[in-house]
């Protein structure tokens, strides 16, 4: 376990929001802490989303509570219908998550009180709005996700582990339940990279040279993520059709195995090659592709002829094998191409700090 940044802005944040209210004698500070939980969100962007979402479920909530208690009192069963009526509203009005705030900042301003109401439900609604700006300010000051960090690491670990597999896999030499168990957990990775990618896509950029270059890696870390799920599809087939794999003439297994190194080596290549630790191809140097698709394919229609069984699944699925190598292939070309297309516009531009992963 580990004291990541969201829990420390947490923390910050609700010692500022406490901090805050007793500055102004709120009579309630703990209100501004509570409502500062509800506000901490993993990007800036979406604190600005939040903070602006929030305001709206807090005035709901204001509003219903004042109108309720005014016309029929404060009794648990009038609270408990106007909780219902303010979800209601956060629901139709698509503000599903200020339900939660909306119903505190209802419940304080309906809580049995003497004196002037009006003035006490103006206290307790900017009681809480102090926890919600407190949150956004910590937000926006305190240690900015560095997300692009996380995805291009997260990226990098999880291809490293599934090119290891492959290469044992081609060569039959590794415990298949051990195997089993690590695909369940590159899926989980592929879906935390899109997560990733989700809120480093979401970070703003403020000057026009920032924003064309984050377009074009934006573009960039989509393919490395696409590209790292078709080598998981191809360790998959190489997994689930081993069997047929050795059945396979032996001059057509050391096909395979030679493709697939080839690949897997250039696939490793053009990761390093995007933040500059393999330097660009000159133009005038043609690469050639990572594999040989027409061998690939003459070797199968060849193993297809020998065969007399053509309803033989053996040959399906031993086709299935050919066609994910042959798609994970053109994926990294096309990822090739990008990150040399890239590096024509912005030339040693892209710095990836060292994180912990």
């Amino acid at each position: 376990m580990k004291l990541g940044a969201r829990i420390l802005k947490t923390g910050i944040a609700i010692a500022l929001s406490l901090f805050i209210g007793q500055l102004l004698h709120s009579p309630s500070p703990v209100l501004a802490g509570i409502s500062a939980i509800f506000a901490i969100q993993p990007t800036i962007y979406r604190s600005y989303l939040t903070i602006i979402e929030q305001i709206q479920g807090n005035i709901i909530g204001a509003l219903c509570g004042v109108i309720f208690v005014l016309l029929l009192g404060n009794h648990f069963i009038v609270v408990g219908l106007a909780a219902i009526i303010v979800i209601l509203l956060n629901l139709k009005l698509k503000l599903e998550n200020t339900i939660g705030l909306s119903l505190v900042t209802l419940i304080s301003i309906m809580e049995l009180q003497s004196g002037n109401f009006i003035q006490f439900a103006g206290i307790r609604f900017t009681t809480i709005m102090i926890g919600v700006f407190s949150a956004f300010l910590v937000n926006l000051i305190f240690m900015p996700p560095k997300y692009e960090n996380k995805l291009y690491f997260k990226i990098v670990t999880t291809t490293e582990e599934i090119i290891k597999w492959i290469r044992l896999s081609t060569r039959h030499d590794y415990d298949h339940q051990l195997l089993k168990e690590d695909i369940k957990t590159f899926k989980d990775s592929i879906q935390s990279m899109e997560q990733l990618y989700t809120m480093y896509k979401e970070e703003r950029s403020y000057f026009k040279k920032v924003k064309l270059e984050k377009s074009r890696k934006l573009v960039i870390y989509r393919q490395l993520n696409i590209t790292a799920k078709k080598a998981l599809d191809t360790l998959k087939r190489l997994h689930r059709f081993e069997n047929e794999l050795l059945q396979l003439p032996e001059n057509f297994q050391q096909c395979i195995q030679d493709q697939l190194d080839s690949l897997i080596y250039h696939h490793e290549q053009v990761i390093l090659r995007f933040i500059g630790k393999i330097p660009i191809p000159s133009s005038s140097v043609k690469e050639t592709n990572c594999i040989n698709k027409k061998e690939l394919f003459d070797f199968y229609l060849k193993h297809v002829r020998e065969n007399d069984d053509h309803d033989n699944p053996h040959l399906y699925h031993s086709m299935q094998i050919i066609a994910t190598i042959i798609d994970y292939g053109e994926q990294v070309e096309h990822l090739d191409t990008l990150i040399t297309s890239f590096h024509s516009y912005h030339h040693n531009e892209v710095s990836i700090d060292e994180v912990q992963h």
